[in-house]
């Protein structure tokens, strides 16, 4: 595997205006999930700078952006708010150590090639979950927008709080939050390939802020970032104890699960636009570097974005030549420019990140959902309300369970009509088996042969289990037992087990049982569980015909020994 991404010079003009195009863009919403997560906006900085850098450099997808993003900062803040409530003088060093561990299992998870599962998960649950998330970012930046300070308590707290606000609304830093809000949401398309709203808003709303607003609302004033740090961060040494070790893996973990989904669903994206195929695990790789380097300097974790993205590969980004111009454009931000974004106020910030949410969450499918799929639409509501009412490990767990079980009961179903018994006296079920012949027919139809055949078809994995089972006494009639596996290319442990136990069963009650058409994978299976000590070799039989001949020959031969 090669250790940088593509990057080369043959896209020069288009790869340096997509990373100019994608810093100016980043700028507001690096500022704006700063405030939003409680560790400032410098931390928002380091973050966009340092992730951007290392993901440019070391992934696998060439035009993909990565920065905070909207998801990544929503439990970020959660877990910024939980670890400061039990621990105030070590909460911070925690988070930031959770942002270092998310980076280390994301380069775990690309060392072990797990980039092709990461994203193997229900539409439904990824839904619920983004919109849940679209959902807490816009009602934790509510009170922001209305010119207070978010409360204490998450979203439950804000919405306690809103109608208070409501009813105390500060007019000046809540028309700022509009203004900027309405910008973002009503520039014309053709204005948004010139000038990205985002940016438009962040200098209309602070302009207004500085020469305007002292002569619209006399004596009020606005709440402004106030002083950046500049210059390089501090690095921040992992800080815990044992005991703290818990929370800090747990969070990790879902910060690493949930910025790989983001960062791959992204990857696909630009794939769908520039006609190339990313490496999925090179790609997470690079992502754990960057969370890694951003913890380490006290920045936000981040992923990749699909705004920065798109727009990226809009204006003629091809390769990872245009991430590293816009880190390196923000870095000079962060370096020699930072009391430039000092006066700009929270409201704006506020109005951008509620933007955000509203992207997040997924419209779409929730006006269709009901229409696709009943359960569907429920398992999505049920993750959308538990991720925003309780947490995003239980809204995961819970969804996942859910759609899985759901699943397998679907598949169960599937796989059962795969096992047919054909050839007992009592059904004519002889033309059911695929591609039977009219002489396959005819000797299951002959009652005289008491020949039964056990038809198996299709991959079986543990859902077809049950329905081999039952049919195990119907099975112990017969004189002789056919299992016929010509279409079954793959049989799983559960499956094989019950046909195990069917075809030991027949044996003991004077069955004599045939193997018929069986692949490699099945009969290695059989072997290894000793079916061959069992069934005599010559039992096992290359096709259904020759089987059910060589049983109805055996069978006649057996009656004329007997009468001799």
């Amino acid at each position: 595997m090669r250790v940088f991404n593509q990057i080369n010079l043959k896209h020069l003009k288009g790869d340096l205006f997509g990373g100019v195009t994608a810093a100016v863009i980043a700028l507001p919403m690096a500022l704006a999930f700063g405030v939003a997560s409680g560790a400032g906006a410098e931390a928002g900085l380091y973050g966009a700078v340092l992730i951007g850098l290392f993901a440019a450099l070391f992934g696998g997808t060439p035009t993909l952006i990565s920065e905070p993003t909207g998801p990544m900062t929503v439990v970020f803040t959660a877990v910024i708010a939980t670890m400061m409530a039990a621990n105030p003088e070590l909460g911070m060093a925690m988070a930031f150590t959770t942002v270092m561990l998310t980076g280390v299992f994301q380069v775990i998870f690309g060392t072990l090639k797990l980039g092709r599962y990461v994203t193997m998960m229900p539409y439904t649950v990824i839904s619920g979950f983004m919109s849940g998330i679209g959902f807490i970012l816009i009602i934790i930046q509510l009170p922001p927008l209305l010119g207070y300070a978010s409360p204490p308590g998450g979203v439950l707290g804000s919405l306690t709080a809103i109608p208070g606000f409501i009813a105390n609304i500060k007019p000046a830093e809540a028309s700022l939050g509009l203004l900027s809000l309405a910008i973002l949401l009503l520039t014309p398309k053709h204005l948004r390939r010139f000038v990205p709203p985002q940016l438009l808003a962040l200098i209309a709303g602070t302009l207004l802020a500085i020469f305007v607003l002292p002569q619209l609302f006399s004596g009020e004033t606005y709440r402004a970032i106030g002083s950046v740090p500049g210059g390089l961060p501090t690095l921040q040494v992992p800080t815990f104890t044992a005991a703290q070790w818990q929370t800090i893996v747990i969070n990790a973990l879902v910060l690493a699960l949930l910025g790989s989904i983001d960062a791959l669903l992204t990857s696909v994206i630009a794939d769908s636009l520039t006609r190339t195929q990313h490496n999925s695990d090179k790609e997470l790789m690079g992502q754990g570097l960057g969370n890694l380097a951003s913890g380490l300097f006290g920045g936000l974790p981040g992923a990749g974005a699909t705004m920065g993205t798109v727009v990226n590969i809009q204006t003629g980004g091809r390769t990872a030549l245009s991430g590293l111009t816009r880190a390196l454009i923000l870095a000079v931000v962060v370096f020699g420019a930072s009391g430039l974004v000092e006066p700009i106020p929270k409201a704006v910030l506020a109005g951008i990140a509620i933007k955000v949410g509203i992207d997040i969450i997924d419209w779409g499918f929730l006006r269709r959902a009901h229409k696709v799929s009943i359960r569907g639409a429920l398992i999505m509501y049920g993750v959308i309300a538990m991720t925003v009412f309780v947490d995003l490990i239980t809204a995961v767990g819970i969804g996942l369970f859910v759609a899985n079980v759901l699943t397998i009961r679907r598949l169960a179903d599937l796989q059962s009509e795969g096992v047919r018994v054909l050839g007992l006296p009592d059904t004519d079920d002889g033309l059911d088996c695929p591609n039977a012949s009219p002489e396959d027919v005819r000797i299951l139809r002959d009652p005289s042969n008491s020949v039964v055949m056990l038809c198996l078809s299709g991959p079986l994995i543990f859902g077809a289990a049950k329905a081999v089972t039952r049919q195990q006494n119907d099975l112990l009639s017969a004189r002789s037992l056919i299992i016929d596996l010509t279409e079954v290319p793959h049989i799983g442990v559960t499956t094989s087990l019950a046909v195990e136990t069917v075809a030991r069963e027949a044996v003991e009650h004077g069955c004599r049982v045939y193997f018929a058409g069986i692949h490699d994978q099945p009969r290695q299976r059989f072997e290894n569980l000793g079916l061959n000590r069992i069934i005599p070799v010559e039992n096992w039989i290359d096709s259904r015909s020759a089987a059910l001949k060589r049983a109805v020959a055996e069978r006649a031969g057996r009656l004329l020994s007997d009468r001799s």
